[in-house]
């Protein structure tokens, strides 16, 4: 079945210069017009670093890799304040 309305003839469009026009720049949401960023944005980026970095360390405390390296860490302060100890005796 056709449409009794006929379409309307399609419109040349032309491209209008914009003489001395700068182009609208809208800034982020979370930075100002100067580029600057706001003070929550950067708390809020901060934050998100911290708890990556908290995590990630637990993460690998948990491995038995990472007891592993912190037994040998513990194990090698124990035995450089024996040292320590040992040298200061020697020179009384």
């Amino acid at each position: 079945m056709t449409d009794p309305t006929p379409l309307p003839e399609p419109v040349d469009a032309e491209i209008v210069e914009r003489d001395g026009i700068p182009p609208v720049v809208v800034p982020r949401p979370d930075y100002d017009e100067h580029g600057v960023p706001s003070f929550d944005y950067v708390r809020d980026r901060i934050e998100s670093r911290h708890a990556t970095s908290q995590g990630a360390t637990e993460l690998a405390d948990a491995t038995p890799e990472g007891r592993s390296v912190e037994e040998r860490f513990t194990e090698r302060e124990r035995a450089a304040k024996e040292r320590l100890e040992e040298i200061r005796r020697s020179l009384d």
